[in-house]
């Protein structure tokens, strides 16, 4: 029965435990700054000695051993890893265990919590395949809980269960950001009871009573883990005791030379960077005959690095925009930043000359197409110049630009259509005015001319579409001071019939070089009126972009054009 006393023999056998185990290692992933670090599930195996000082009360030392490789990746995108290489963790812990039933029960459950240090320790080969590794030390607190089994007074079973909270490693890469991860082992081992009660009290000799003092017990230096930096206060501990519980002294040194006060913490501040060696001078404050020296222990100081940008890509370096595509093209902007540890996290800013980005807060941003502005008409090429400056946690900050090339491509442009006056070919003033102010001044080296010709489906000769296409190539040819004097060549036509593939867009003509103003009152276009008339587009000489409706455009028929003459 869980909890029932095994027996006087068990009793007296559970003042001591060892128990050698095996299990598994999980970890959980870090996600922060853009970074992803994982420390992959693994197997752990150790041994733990317990002394039972009381019924239910316990001291454990712990050791275990365990493999969890390392993925460094980047966040959101579970492809893309920056590293993959295989670790191993050593940890020693020290813990008070409460057992729920008294020492001697069968059934023994346990919690339990403590704190030790953890060695983060990169392999061999994987530390030959990337120099920059470097082991970490961190401290980590654990806790949880398990039950011990009686199989006889000397041998049981034990399963075991706990959670570790610590610091993340770096391994030496300075972008990883410092957080805490938590780990999770489970683990099965035999326990080993020793240590007879009776017998150990019968075997004790009478010791007689010494008034000579016992020897200082030096313990050691702990503290100053982890990155240690220029410029930033480390702390050192000393851990020597005296059995006959005098107060001490302490008297600390850096490099030979007297530093700190006398306490048994120093807190320093190393003002370069190199190697710094500490020892601590501990004596009997009331006999200093009494006295040991605890280290030399030597600690390396990282020297601080003013972030720094390698370089600045932009992926594609040129764009070309088509006119048929689906989606704007983007363009994704890089940065290659150096930094030390000791610099902290980095923050990022890009900026451009023209346009907007998103994600401009990373180490890379995406630069949309879409956000430029062009005319229609001619082809145009912009330049982009675009800036990061990478920040960090001291305000220190390096900036540097690139640029990337947009080609946009000749484009037709679309004028105000003439509208005619039912089964009429004769152009309006208000069409003159869109032909002789605003098509012919834009047409000559840069620009032809391309006429889509309509007629309404209740206008019953079939070629006043063609007739109408005539009357407004002869405005823009006539000359005769009235009229414009393009060339010919430089005007193509379609006739299209009753089809109204475009919607149309009639001229409201006002005064001179004031379009979209009403001519006249009462002068509105019907809905009927809109299909009498002919389109009016600028296309780019030698461009192969035409426009929908002019789906079969023909050279002007020149001796029936020059017959017209100018139009009245």
């Amino acid at each position: 029965m869980a909890g029932a006393c095994f027996g006087q023999t068990a009793a007296n056998t559970d003042v001591l435990e060892l128990d050698p185990f095996g299990g598994a290692s999980f970890f959980g992933t870090l996600t922060q700054t853009g970074f992803t670090e994982k420390l992959v599930n693994g197997g752990t195996a150790g041994g733990r000695a317990a002394y039972n000082f009381s019924r239910h009360f316990s001291l454990e030392a712990n050791y275990n051993f365990s493999v969890n490789n390392a993925r460094l990746a980047i966040a959101n995108k579970p492809a893309l890893v920056l590293s993959d290489f295989g670790n191993q963790i050593q940890s020693l812990s020290f813990n008070p265990l409460y057992n729920f039933t008294p020492r001697g029960s069968r059934f023994r459950p346990y919690v339990t919590a403590g704190i030790g240090p953890s060695w983060f320790l990169p392999t061999k080969q994987a530390r030959a395949a990337n120099p920059g590794l470097s082991r970490n030390t961190e401290f980590a607190f654990n806790y949880g809980g398990g039950v011990k089994y009686h199989l006889t007074p000397h041998l049981g079973l034990r399963l075991d269960a706990r959670g570790t909270f610590e610091q993340n490693p770096s391994f030496g890469f300075t972008n990883v950001p410092k957080a805490h991860i938590n780990g999770l082992q489970a683990t099965a081992g035999l326990v080993f009871f020793f240590w007879h009660g009776h017998a150990a009290v019968a075997a004790a000799p009478l010791v007689e009573e010494k008034h000579t003092l016992q020897p200082l017990n030096p313990g050691e230096l702990t503290g100053a883990t982890g990155q240690l930096c220029q410029g930033r206060v480390l702390t050192l501990h000393a851990t020597a005791t005296d059995p006959a519980g005098h107060t001490l002294a302490y008297a600390w040194k850096a490099n030979g030379q007297p530093v700190g006060t006398n306490n048994p913490d120093l807190s320093f501040t190393p003002n370069n960077a190199g190697d710094f060696q500490f020892e601590v001078e501990v004596s009997d404050a009331g006999d200093p005959a009494r006295i040991v020296r605890v280290g030399p222990k030597t600690f390396s100081i990282q020297d601080y690095m003013l972030p720094k940008i390698n370089g600045l890509t932009a992926s594609p370096s040129e764009v070309n925009i088509t006119s048929d595509a689906t989606a704007s093209p983007t363009v994704i902007l890089a940065a290659d930043v150096s930094s030390s540890a000791c610099g902290g996290n980095l923050t990022y800013k890009w900026t451009v000359s023209e346009g907007s980005l998103r994600n401009d807060a990373g180490p890379s941003a995406t630069f949309d197409t879409a956000s430029l502005s062009f005319e229609a008409g001619l082809g145009q090429t912009k330049t982009v110049t675009a800036t990061v400056t990478a920040t960090d946690e001291a305000g220190h900050a390096a900036s540097k630009s690139g640029s990337f090339t947009v080609n946009y491509p000749a484009q037709f442009k679309r004028l105000a259509d003439v509208i005619f006056a039912k089964n009429s070919a004769r152009v309006n003033n208000c069409g003159k005015r869109i032909l002789i102010e605003q098509a012919a001044p834009q047409a000559g080296t840069a620009f032809d001319i391309v006429l889509v010709g309509h007629r309404s489906s209740d206008e019953l000769e079939s070629t006043l579409d063609r007739k109408r296409l005539l009357s407004v190539a002869a405005v823009l040819t006539g000359d005769h001071r009235v009229c414009a004097n393009l060339d010919l060549s430089q005007i193509r036509i379609f006739a299209a019939g009753t089809e109204q593939i475009s919607p149309a867009d009639p001229g409201l003509c006002g005064t001179s070089n004031i379009p979209q103003t009403a001519e006249r009152r009462g002068a509105e276009v019907t809905e009927t009126d809109k299909e009498r008339r002919v389109e009016v587009y600028l296309v780019p000489k030698g461009g192969q972009v035409l426009p929908p409706a002019a789906r079969n455009v023909v050279v002007l028929p020149a001796v029936r054009v020059k017959a017209l003459g100018c139009p009245k």
